[in-house]
């Protein structure tokens, strides 16, 4: 921020992401109970791309009233597409065909992460 906490000019921001990031929109080709067979084996793989940090989130897409509309978005982070479709391959979901995705490249330029952990008691807070 500048001295008068207006962001800097579009222009004049620094690059920090070392590493692109890929965004996967991933959509049901079948119906809801064929992909439920999955969800199990696709849960431990996000985990262990979360794990092994290469997720930086997913989730599934809604409605804005929350109804579900059978796809999700996935944020990895890849060295290139290739490694990214190969991540996004390995996934049970799309491995199995009950899924198809389009990959996209994603760089994050704006947004604010607060995270309070007190070691003491294991508690924390995400905002």
């Amino acid at each position: 921020m500048n001295q008068s906490n207006a962001p800097a000019p579009v222009s004049d921001r620094p690059t920090v992401l070392k590493q692109p990031l890929w965004a996967i929109i991933t959509e049901n080709v079948v119906s809801a109970e064929e992909v439920r067979k999955h969800r199990d084996a696709h849960l431990e793989h996000q985990v262990k791309l979360e794990r092994a940090g290469i997720m930086f989130g997913a989730g599934p897409l809604a409605e804005p009233d929350g109804t579900r509309v059978g796809r999700g978005l996935i944020i990895i982070r890849a060295d290139s597409e290739a490694q990214a479709r190969e991540i996004a391959d390995a996934d049970p979901m799309h491995s199995s065909g009950v899924r198809r995705y389009t990959l996209y490249q994603w760089q994050l330029a704006e947004g604010h992460i607060q995270i309070t952990l007190n070691f003491s008691d294991r508690d924390y807070r995400l905002e």
